[in-house]
């Protein structure tokens, strides 16, 4: 089954779905955040077939994630190493791992971060960077940034009369405000 383009999308989201690719790509980057580089390290660490892997570093590489350096010339062997841009990904494999144990009692959690300094465990909370509340306390909705197109605008116009109609529904009114 071929994938879905889906970098010409304005969403951000989607974009970075595109971006990451699969499961793989997720758990390719987590194994590159932990400190492996190499083909073997990936395939000892990750139960995917040699072809998958080989694919899937490609993909991270030509997505500018990953980036493959030369490190013996005989025999030719290659590494790949995080870019800055591969680095940023460290906050959404962060949040699935903060999300995954979410609902686990501390004592069944197979996986936990801790502070290198301290060895304290922490729990990564995505905060805004204005006024460092945590996002998950804040009634939040997506709205169009400055470079969106028309049917964008629109699709958020939808999404603001649908949830104003369903306040109101909640408050008994059935009045619906259509202004901006």
């Amino acid at each position: 089954m071929k994938r879905t383009d889906l970098s010409e999308l304005e969403c951000p989201i989607a974009r970075s779905v595109d971006d990451l690719g699969d499961w793989w790509s997720l758990m390719i980057l987590r194994d590159a955040l932990d400190g492996i580089r190499r083909f073997d390290e990936f395939a000892e660490d990750l139960p995917i077939a040699p072809g998958m892997l080989s694919r899937r570093l490609r993909t991270l590489v030509d997505k500018g994630l990953l980036e493959k350096r030369r490190y013996s010339e005989r025999p030719p062997r290659d590494e790949y190493v995080l870019t800055a841009r591969g680095r940023s990904a460290q906050t959404v494999v962060l949040a699935l791992l903060a999300w995954g144990n979410a609902e686990l009692a501390p004592e069944d959690r197979f996986v936990t971060l801790r502070d290198l300094d301290t060895g304290r465990e922490i729990e990564p909370v995505m905060t805004d960077a204005a006024s460092g509340t945590p996002v998950a306390r804040m009634r939040l909705h997506a709205a169009p940034g400055p470079a969106a197109s028309a049917p964008t605008r629109e699709r958020f116009a939808r999404l603001d009369e649908r949830r104003r109609a369903r306040r109101a529904q909640r408050r008994g009114g059935t009045d619906v405000r259509t202004d901006h």
